[in-house]
């Protein structure tokens, strides 16, 4: 990592609120940054859902034959893994520079993707070595924390909506990539040569770390302040977005990495008609969330946040009508609209933490505090926000998939797991309404009394 640095510097005086700055440099740097970002994203969303892809492949045909819940188990743990490595690779942005770890991250995905390629070749190759491997693919959802973190330090306040949700929604696609890969592999090789999949990626992890050392920036920051992640830690609107990010987040990643699973069991589906459907819902999912970040700066986000919520509601209970029916054409459909409006929602949950935390530091101006360290503090608690709350709402993907494998496991159907979400986004609704949509004589999320509701002027403005 030394020698990245050395080789390109890093870029100081950073200042993207300076309008001439931005206009004749600040614009076209973090362009460049923000399409290689997207990249490299994409590439570690796909390795770290590549097993919900690799076990429909796994059947006594080639030696591997396990058992539903084993399979949940599979998809089940690089997504805990991922989550677990979030807090870690959004801190390592500051520590290391976002260029240079963007390389390192990019590289070390050939790990999870050469072990897999090696292992889903050898007939009865016990369950415990795959969830091994499975855990080691969870890099690839680390990859999204420092990829985030990185890319909001380029934007001003009024672009980080658009530009965030562009980064997060392309890598998001990587959901949907691989699935739609492995759609091309079983229909073409059959469902017998999970190794294909793998192989498609290895030229493409090798292609994301040597774009990144070549045309990626490390931008000065600021120094990383030890108590920052405390500091995230006490403030009570770090734990509401990261509460509603699981409601989004985690709805799309525990969807996307178990909704060929759920075909299998609840319909029956064989591994080319499952795979048929998996990536359809994932791609209008992750193209929707930067939709979701312009409705937010438009908007406001805890408008768009709002009425996404109470429509994943009732997408919920028609998925509880298609159940009970047993209509599959109905439970796709609606499920391809769930993940459309988790996309959206995730787009709007995120444009909040920038809002929030320069919101509190435009009360402290207007209290006679020090504008700079305002807006510093404001820029650090966004980042370590981010990738709190990213972190969370991984662990939210989690919940799915263990909800589906309890749901499937005692009662073969997944209604008891769609009843849970149901009560997830109740909740979500409920906070989004009372704490960042506040009667006209309430209080902003930043401590303001005012006469309309200041977070969602404050967003309106600075669209």
């Amino acid at each position: 990592m030394t020698a990245l640095s050395v080789s390109r510097p890093r870029i100081e005086h950073w200042d993207p609120e300076d309008e001439e700055f931005w206009e004749h440099t600040g614009r076209h740097v973090a362009r460049r940054n923000l399409v290689l970002s997207i990249f490299s994203e994409h590439i570690g969303f796909s390795i770290w859902s590549m097993w919900s892809v690799l076990v429909l492949f796994m059947s006594p045909a080639i030696g591997l034959g396990f058992a539903p819940s084993e399979k949940f188990l599979l998809v089940v743990t690089p997504t805990l893994v991922g989550a677990l490595l979030r807090l870690p690779y959004s801190h390592a942005v500051t520590r290391f520079g976002g260029r240079n770890w963007t390389v390192f991250s990019s590289a070390v995905l050939l790990v999870p993707a050469l072990l897999a390629l090696y292992f889903v070749q050898r007939p009865g190759t016990p369950l415990w070595v795959f969830l091994l491997i499975a855990a080691t693919a969870g890099v690839g959802g680390g990859n999204f924390a420092s990829s985030t973190t990185n890319i909001a330090h380029f934007f001003p306040r009024r672009h980080q909506g658009w530009a965030l949700g562009l980064n997060a929604g392309g890598g998001n696609l990587g959901v949907a990539v691989i699935q739609l890969i492995g759609l091309l592999v079983i229909a073409t090789a059959g469902d017998t040569h999970p190794a294909y999949v793998i192989a498609a990626y290895l030229p493409l992890i090798a292609l994301a770390a040597l774009l990144a050392a070549l045309g990626m920036d490390n931008i000065d920051t600021g120094p990383a302040r030890p108590g920052v992640l405390r500091e995230a830690v006490r403030d009570r609107h770090t734990w509401w977005i990261s509460l509603l990010y699981v409601g989004t987040f985690g709805s799309f990643i525990g969807y996307g990495f178990a909704f060929g699973l759920v075909l299998q069991n609840q319909f029956g589906s064989t591994p080319l008609e499952a795979a048929g459907f998996t990536f359809l819902g994932p791609l209008l999912g992750s193209l929707s969330r930067p939709l979701g970040g312009r409705l937010a700066d438009r908007w406001g986000g805890a408008r768009v946040t709002y009425w996404n919520f109470l429509a994943m509601g009732a997408g919920t209970g028609l998925l509880l009508v298609a159940s009970a029916y047993e209509s599959l054409a109905m439970f796709v459909a609606v499920f391809t609209v769930l993940f459309v409006l988790s996309g959206l929602g995730n787009g709007s949950t995120y444009k909040l933490i920038p809002v929030v935390f320069a919101g509190q530091a435009e009360a402290a101006v207007t209290a006679g505090h020090d504008a700079d360290e305002a807006f510093a503090r404001a820029r650090r608690l966004t980042g370590a926000v981010i990738g709190i709350a990213g972190a969370v709402g991984a662990l939210g993907g989690v919940a799915v998939n263990l909800a589906f494998r309890a749901s499937y496991g005692s009662r073969g159907t997944g209604e008891p797991a769609f009843w849970s979400f149901l009560a997830c986004y109740a909740v979500c609704l409920a906070i989004t309404r009372l704490v960042y949509l506040r009667t006209p004589h309430g209080t902003t999320p930043d401590g303001r009394p005012g006469p309309r509701r200041a977070t969602e002027s404050s967003e309106a403005t600075r669209a």
